[in-house]
């Protein structure tokens, strides 16, 4: 197939996404009968006699907040949601403008709108894909592996939970995050999808396609991120710490399996697929990467502290500790890079930055200021080395290091998670307080990631390039992938 079919095959997808929302109130109406009362809703209490008064609105009664026993009418609290819509503001923050001002300082001139345009477009494809259904998949409970589909289009979801005058439940907020609105949870969550996404960019910049990038993107988004972060994070997904039912309980407080083992290996995957560019140069600016790792390094405050869903004591200690480990990590690697090179350099420093965001990630609402700090002196160390000497090794062209500073990073951060967790901060000890079985389970964690991602991307990669192609012509990627596939440069 050539790429001269893509739109057809958008409107083919358009038109399924329209047949899908013509039918959605049928499937309302066939769901909301198949449901019962939850246990404990007012509305399960007996009618009363015929012939007596109509009753006055209940009084305010202790209710199950989807199954999550509260002791108010499953109110939000201000405070946490004020903290949450904040959050989740400044994750997209990261991706728009941040992971694209980050990416499009360190390609060439000739890519940069290519670059930028690839975050913007990711941004507004996954939020359609998450408005549809990979929030209710990833985040609703189903199976162990996979959630279902009773908040597919938002269906049902409020951001208040009685209707004024009626003492029954229409919406109750997302059993992981029982004090805000289920609107403010899902809107948080899709930002992780989004930049999740947007990293692997990093691998394939200035030589992918922008019409396969879309189908891959979309195609992974469904089948790689969504299943990953119900097994992680899902109510009742089989690697999730809070549900006393899972096969492991592996530590991953905002993402660093989910997030970034997942998208670097994605990323590594493309690299293999697509070979390398044809020619390489300096970065185009490094004022505008800069700019991109400050705007991550704030915005990452909301990633990980926003990831407590809530405004309380665990939320001040992941944002400590982001920023300890941030900044030792930042520092690691200008020391190393200077000590090798020769030079500090921008691009290192902030890589080193970026790389210390990573690797506290998942340990953020698990470990104290020590245990940060040591994660940031390994970030530094570790991702510097898979930036440099591992890519040099096996040759493979990660143009912008993201396997190097997110897979490994994540890794890194997972596995030492499992070192340095105090029961006191997250609940959870690691080997340090007695508990040396928690690394296991971490590596389990990042092993079943990697394989699984490794396995599927593949294959979604595959299925794209038998289609519609992935590389871009010898031509247009000598010439910049600005002008031919965006008809536009920068000046």
């Amino acid at each position: 197939m050539t790429s001269k079919k893509f739109p057809a095959l958008v409107a083919l997808a358009v038109a399924l996404l329209l047949a899908l929302a013509l039918a959605l109130p049928a499937f309302n109406s066939s769901y909301a009968q198949g449901q019962a009362a939850p246990a404990g809703n007012a509305a399960s209490a007996p009618a009363p006699a015929a012939g007596a008064p109509a009753a006055a609105a209940p009084a305010a009664v202790p209710q199950a907040c989807d199954g999550v026993k509260v002791t108010e009418n499953c109110t939000p609290n201000s405070g946490d949601t004020a903290w949450m819509l904040t959050s989740m503001a400044i994750v997209l923050m990261m991706t728009i403008p941040g992971l694209a001002l980050f990416y499009g300082g360190m390609v060439r001139k000739k890519n940069v709108g290519d670059t930028v345009m690839t975050s913007f477009a990711i941004t507004c494809l996954v939020s359609i894909l998450w408005f549809v259904f990979t929030y209710s998949i990833a985040f609703r409970g189903g199976t162990p592996f996979i959630g279902g589909f009773d908040r597919a289009f938002l269906q049902n979801i409020v951001s208040n939970t009685f209707k004024a005058g009626v003492a029954q439940n229409i919406g109750t907020p997302n059993p992981l995050a029982p004090t805000i609105p289920e609107t403010v949870y899902s809107m948080f969550q899709l930002t992780f999808a989004i930049i999740t996404a947007a990293l692997i960019a990093g691998s394939i910049a200035e030589r992918m396609k922008f019409s396969a990038m879309l189908w891959f993107i979309g195609l992974w988004t469904i089948f790689v991120y969504s299943p990953v972060a119900h097994w992680v994070w899902g109510p009742d997904g089989f690697f999730n710490s809070a549900n006393p039912d899972a096969k492991f309980h592996v530590l991953d407080f905002a993402g660093g399996t989910v997030v970034h083992v997942n998208s670097g290996t994605a990323g590594l995957m493309a690299a293999l697929m697509l070979g390398k560019r044809k020619d390489i140069g300096p970065p185009h600016n490094m004022v505008l990467t800069l700019i991109g790792a400050a705007l991550l390094w704030v915005g990452w405050f909301g990633f990980n502290a926003g990831s407590a869903v809530s405004a309380g004591m665990q939320a001040g200690m992941a944002m400590a500790v982001t920023h300890i480990a941030t900044a030792t990590a930042g520092f690691t690697w200008m020391l190393v890079e200077w000590l090798l090179r020769g030079k500090p350099t921008v691009i290192g420093i902030c890589s080193g930055a970026v790389a210390g965001l990573v690797a506290i990630t998942p340990a953020s609402g698990f470990v104290g200021p020590v245990g940060a700090f040591c994660i940031g002196i390994a970030a530094g160390i570790i991702c510097y080395w898979g930036c440099t000497g591992l890519k040099r090794y096996f040759g493979y062209d990660d143009a912008l290091d993201t396997f190097g500073v997110h897979a490994l990073g994540g890794a890194a951060g997972a596995i030492l998670t499992g070192v340095f967790a105090v029961a006191a901060y997250g609940g959870t000890a690691g080997a340090i307080e007695g508990n040396v079985g928690q690394i296991l389970n971490q590596c389990i964690g990042v092993v079943t990631v990697f394989v699984y991602d490794v396995v599927v991307t593949l294959i979604i990669l595959k299925i794209v390039d038998l289609t519609i192609g992935l590389r871009a012509s010898e031509d247009v990627e000598r010439g910049g992938l600005d002008l031919a596939l965006h008809g536009e440069t920068v000046q």
